[in-house]
């Protein structure tokens, strides 16, 4: 059994109409796939005018705005036409991207039909609710999420960190690693630009520690603002740089007015953004990888993360970047102080941290979900039989 023998529907909550780092892998990964000779059919909310256009064949889905979050969709289910383009595909094995009713209701397709199942996990979402004056409902998210997953023959996270709090949560008891790489094309030292930087009034001696992603409350927006506080009330010298787009950015603005505001960047001007910048600085805690932080080290910056899943397996504290406890604010502020006032150590960080992203490359991470997914068809194919349903304490 390889490649060519398979037939993938991959079900995912939002696979271009909003560009993040999760649909771009999925995208990639059907791309991949498609080269190895595979068969590849993907179903997914639509809209008219999508971030970016999907690769291979995608099948819309009924969906509504998500309510406070419009930019995002939620898929009301599997709806009649959807479920007859499936059974004419035939899948032999489902991809679920998101445990969102899309998720379960594909999950619950492939339950009837005997069909293996594979679920990556992207983000961890059972930390949402905090972010919302809801933290009470973490652990019902929690349970509900190991239900799904448990239905599943196996499951993949992006890095070692996600997976280990995944076993800790006993989510599943099949937990394989799903890595991300990343674009050496676009990211590389040498697509640092100081005319860029001068246009944005960032001047060649300023010491530049960034913000890249998405702008949501999430991401930590609140202790990246609070820490460039404790910045300014000790007088350090430094210059804020904030690359992305969303509905926090508002928010952020009137948070940060002294920062520059680059707006989104894509491709190549993404790359010239993330190297024009000195550091990065990352507090999310809601991510399973940190692609952001793959992509600064590729351009040679060092990274000052927050110690959770995803940075953990990417960063090493005191020789790529800084770890530094959850919404510690002080503490941040002690890390970065150290590479605003030492271009030594941020040189040397920055070098260590490309060395490491040079190992790193997507069609060989990609190869390694396939591996996963020719595994459980043979797993099946010799006598394993679904998951069953077990009770969630």
């Amino acid at each position: 059994m390889n490649a060519t023998d398979l037939r993938i529907a991959l079900f995912s909550g939002n696979y271009n109409y909003v560009r993040d780092g999760a649909n771009q892998a999925l995208n990639r990964l059907v791309g991949y796939l498609l080269r190895q000779g595979a068969q590849v059919r993907v179903y997914a909310p639509v809209v008219d005018t999508p971030a970016f256009p999907p690769t291979g064949d995608l099948v819309g889905v009924a969906s509504v705005p998500v309510p406070g979050r419009g930019e995002y969709r939620i898929a009301l289910g599997l709806p009649a036409a959807a479920r007859r383009d499936l059974d004419d595909f035939a899948p032999n094995l489902i991809h679920l991207s998101a445990p969102d009713i899309l998720g379960h209701r594909a999950l619950a397709y492939a339950r009837r039909r005997d069909l293996a199942v594979v679920a990556s996990v992207h983000t961890r979402f059972e930390t949402y609710p905090r972010y919302y004056g809801l933290a009470f409902m973490e652990p019902a998210v929690e349970a509900v999420l190991r239900r799904f997953y448990r239905r599943c023959d196996a499951i993949v996270a992006p890095s070692d960190s996600m997976a280990q709090c995944l076993r800790g949560q006993r989510m599943s008891y099949d937990v394989g690693i799903w890595s991300r790489g990343v674009d050496r094309d676009i990211f590389h030292p040498g697509r640092r630009d100081p005319l860029w930087r001068q246009a944005l009034g960032i001047a060649d001696d300023d010491v530049v520690i960034g913000f890249l992603g998405r702008l949501v409350m999430e991401k930590g927006l609140d202790v990246f603002s609070d820490t460039i506080d404790a910045l300014e009330r000790r007088q350090l010298r430094h210059k804020v740089l904030v690359v992305g787009d969303g509905p926090a950015r508002d928010w952020f603005e009137r948070r940060l007015p002294q920062a520059v505001f680059a707006g989104f960047q894509g491709g190549a001007d993404l790359g010239r953004a993330v190297a024009s910048m000195d550091m990065l600085f990352n507090p999310s805690v809601t991510e399973t990888f940190g692609n952001v932080t793959q992509e600064a080290m590729a351009c040679g910056i060092p990274v000052i993360a927050a110690r959770a899943t995803g940075s953990e397996s990417l960063v090493a504290d005191g020789v790529t970047g800084r770890l530094v406890r959850p919404g510690a604010i002080e503490a941040f502020a002690d890390a970065l102080g150290e590479y605003l006032a030492d271009p030594d150590a941020r040189i040397a960080a920055g070098q260590a941290g490309l060395a490491r992203a040079a190992q790193s490359g997507w069609d060989q991470v990609n190869q390694a979900l396939v591996d996963t997914y020719l595994r459980v068809l043979r797993q099946r194919r010799d006598g394993g039989g679904a998951p069953q349903p077990s009770p969630v304490p």
